[in-house]
């Protein structure tokens, strides 16, 4: 396991979990049939903290490029590294969606709605508009990327004392998502990562799957873009607020 791997395994089991949750919700005759979207932001949260210990300990658990360019521009990370922990989270996030793609195929295969059908794979907007959606994105990862820098680890007495909470300390950044999800995702389903959205999306572009639909890379910059610009928005703003 090294940090390159850790980012991949971490990426896929995130997004084998996550994606797998909405298809368990959305596909025809799953056990989890129209269980709602408290279901969908609840697993999609602990799918993060699932992914947080397994890459935690070796790679830092960035799982998402938009993390990994809001440590680099406030010098927490490398930037020589930078785009291999891109490629890394990518790669993972096509496998978790293949992955996702075999373990519901029969139920891939009985649903005739092609957009139930792409659901499970890429984000996209409950009302299109690629500003509002854009603005959404922003937003959603601008809290993300900004809260992260203010997640402390456990300490105790005055004298602040570290307490070892081992994978215990990745439930603030589930929390974080979970909380996201509810209040900033009933626009765009929120992406807050282009790793998430660019993987499933080249997958569902490329597998096999019966009566499918458009992959709609019309809208594939949005669920990029944004999460880009909310991320550098946040880590500037917490550059300026560290200096000031």
């Amino acid at each position: 396991m090294n940090i390159y791997v850790a980012e991949f395994i971490g990426t896929a089991i995130m997004i084998l979990l996550g994606n797998g949750v909405v298809a368990n919700v959305v596909l025809k005759d799953t056990k989890g049939n129209n269980s709602g979207w408290i279901v969908i932001t609840t697993a999609w949260a602990l799918a993060v903290f699932v992914a947080v210990v397994v890459a935690g300990p070796h790679s830092g658990a960035h799982l998402n490029p938009a993390v990994t360019l809001a440590l680099a521009i406030t010098n927490a990370f490398e930037w020589a590294k930078v785009p291999y922990y891109m490629l890394a989270q990518v790669g993972g996030a096509i496998t978790g969606s293949l992955l996702v793609w075999l373990f519901y195929k029969d139920h891939f295969d009985a649903t005739e709605d092609k957009s139930l059908k792409a659901a499970p794979f890429a984000t996209g907007p409950a009302i299109p508009n690629k500003a509002s959606n854009l603005f959404s994105e922003i937003v959603g990862t601008f809290v993300l990327i900004f809260v992260i820098f203010y997640i402390t680890g456990g300490e105790m007495g005055s004298e602040k004392t570290p307490i070892g909470l081992g994978s215990v300390g990745a439930l603030p950044v589930a929390f974080l998502v979970w909380v996201i999800g509810l209040g900033l995702g009933g626009t765009t389903g929120y992406a807050i990562n282009p790793a998430r959205d660019l993987g499933p999306r080249i997958a569902h572009s490329i597998i096999p799957m019966k009566g499918k639909g458009d992959s709609n890379w019309s809208y594939a910059w949005i669920p990029i873009i944004g999460p880009v610009i909310g991320s550098s928005l946040a880590a500037l703003l917490y550059l300026f607020l560290k200096i000031n």
